[in-house]
C-alpha cells in the first residue's frame, strides 16, 4: 500500500502542474536579489552563472517567476566535466544539451523544502512532442533528487522564487533512468535485465525512441508471480513468457501522452493489440481479457513517456 500511495500522490503532483508553497515567510520583505543575482553573489555557484551564461537564461530566470531552482555546486559541476574526457570546460558542452540539463534543474513554481513529497514534478525541460520532463522527487528515507542528487542547502529566498543547493547535476531521465530511480519499479528492472533474455531491452530503451512505456509495480508483479503456485520469482518465468510480456508494455515509434488516449482507442505495443477504455476511469482492455487501471500517467522522459498500471499486462 505504500507504494501506491506514493504513486498516487505523484499523480496528483503530476496531474495538477502546480504546487500551492507553504510560505511562512510571506510577510517579510521580498528580497532585493533574483535568482541570477542569488546565485551572483553565491561563491560556490560560479559555474552554475557561467552555465546559465553560455545557454543564454540568464534573463528567463530573472523574469518575474515564481521559479524554484535546484543549483548544483561548483563541485557538482566539475563532477560532470570529469564524466566525459572530451569535456574539459564548459564551452566543450554543446549549447543544446547544456540548456536541456539547465532547464531539468527549474520548476515554474516556488517549492519550498517543507513542501517536498514522494512525488513527480514537471520541469522547464521538454522531450519529444515538446513535452515536459519530469523530475521525481523521492524524500522517503533522505531527500533526493532524480535518484541521485541531494539538497546542501534548503530555502534560499529570492525575488522570485526559491534555490535549493544540490550535490550534482542531473541528467533528464530515459524510460530507462525513470524506472531505475523510482524504487516502487525495482520488478520491472529486474524483469528487464534479467541476464537470460534474447533482448537487451536496457540498450534499446535507452535509445532515441521515442517509446510509451506502460509500467507495473512492484505489486503487479508479486500479483502475477502469486497467480502461478510453480512462480516464486522472476526467474521461475520462462524468458519466452517473460518477453512476450515486456513486450506488451512498450509502444515503440510514438511519445502518447494521456490527453492523446481515446475510449475504445487501439493501441499497437510491441507484444499485440491494447485497447482503451475510458468509460470509468483510464484502463486498458488486453487481447487476454484483463481490464487494467492506469494509475498514474504522463511521466515523461527524454526519449519517452511512462504511463503506471496496477496489473501486468498478459498478451
Amino acid at each position: 500500500m505504500k507504494n501506491l500511495k506514493f504513486l498516487l500522490a505523484g499523480l496528483l503532483f503530476v496531474s495538477a502542474f502546480t504546487f500551492t508553497s507553504c510560505d511562512k515567510d510571506d510577510d517579510n520583505p521580498t528580497p532585493a536579489m533574483d535568482l541570477v543575482e542569488t546565485a551572483v553573489a553565491t561563491d560556490d555557484l560560479s559555474i552554475l552563472v557561467e552555465a546559465l551564461t553560455q545557454a543564454g537564461l540568464v534573463s528567463a530566470l530573472q523574469g518575474d517567476g515564481p521559479f524554484t531552482v535546484f543549483a548544483p555546486t561548483n563541485a557538482a559541476f566539475q563532477e560532470l566535466l570529469d564524466s566525459n574526457p572530451a569535456w574539459n570546460s564548459l564551452s566543450d558542452i554543446d549549447n543544446a544539451t547544456l540548456t536541456k540539463v539547465l532547464k531539468f534543474h527549474v520548476i515554474a513554481a516556488d517549492i519550498k523544502a517543507a513542501d517536498l513529497t514522494d512525488s513527480y514534478a514537471t520541469t522547464l525541460a521538454t522531450g519529444p512532442n515538446n513535452e515536459q520532463i519530469v523530475l521525481q522527487i523521492d524524500v522517503t528515507g533522505g531527500v533526493k533528487f532524480n535518484g541521485s542528487s541531494s539538497p546542501v542547502t534548503t530555502d534560499i529566498k529570492t525575488a522570485n522564487g526559491t534555490v535549493h543547493i544540490i550535490n550534482k547535476v542531473m541528467l533528464p531521465p530515459s524510460v530507462v533512468n525513470l524506472a531505475l530511480n523510482n524504487p516502487n519499479f525495482s520488478s520491472l528492472v529486474a524483469a528487464l535485465t534479467r541476464a537470460d533474455l534474447t533482448t537487451d531491452y536496457v540498450s534499446i530503451l535507452s535509445g532515441t525512441g521515442p517509446f510509451t512505456i506502460f509500467a507495473p509495480t512492484n505489486a503487479a508483479f508479486q500479483a502475477l508471480l502469486d497467480s502461478n503456485p510453480a512462480w516464486t520469482s522472476l526467474n521461475d518465468i520462462p524468458v519466452a513468457t517473460l518477453e512476450a510480456v515486456l513486450n506488451y508494455h512498450v509502444i515503440s515509434g510514438a511519445n502518447v501522452q494521456s490527453g492523446q488516449l481515446t475510449d475504445n482507442q487501439e493501441v499497437a505495443s510491441l507484444g499485440g493489440m491494447l485497447t482503451v477504455d475510458l468509460s470509468n476511469g483510464a484502463k486498458l482492455e488486453t487481447t487476454s481479457n484483463q481490464s487494467v487501471n492506469i494509475i498514474l500517467t504522463d511521466a515523461q522522459g527524454s526519449n519517452g513517456v511512462v504511463h503506471v498500471v496496477d496489473q501486468v499486462l498478459l498478451p
